[in-house]
């Protein structure tokens, strides 16, 4: 079986939320990875989402497979770099503020 692979870089959302709704998908077959992520009152549903067609475009016009044989076997969220902000506290001081980034890969 050919394994189809989509990257989604630098999401400005952190790592540890983007996996709560990850796990939520991991092993499905992609119609109900749809279904889950349409109805996910999370921020990072809707990227996921995106990436998952992206996945799914390219399954079908690169190696002409059926959506209905396709399931996500695996998908990866990894820390992508921080930016780093300033906040100013009293006296004169500064708190850093990292914003954090997340790479999410889906192999299907």
């Amino acid at each position: 079986m050919v394994s189809v692979t989509a990257k989604l870089r630098y999401l400005r959302i952190t790592p540890r939320k983007v996996r709560q709704v990850s796990d939520l998908i991991r092993g499905k077959t992609v119609e109900e990875a749809q279904t889950i992520l349409r109805y996910t009152v999370k921020k990072a549903a809707q990227p996921l989402l995106k990436l998952l067609k992206s996945a799914v475009a390219s399954a079908k016009n690169n190696f002409q497979l059926e959506e209905l044989n396709l399931y996500i076997s695996k998908i990866l969220v990894d820390e992508g770099p921080k930016l780093k902000r300033w906040r100013a506290r009293a006296r004169g001081r500064a708190d850093e503020i990292q914003k954090k980034t997340s790479h999410v890969t889906i192999v299907l």
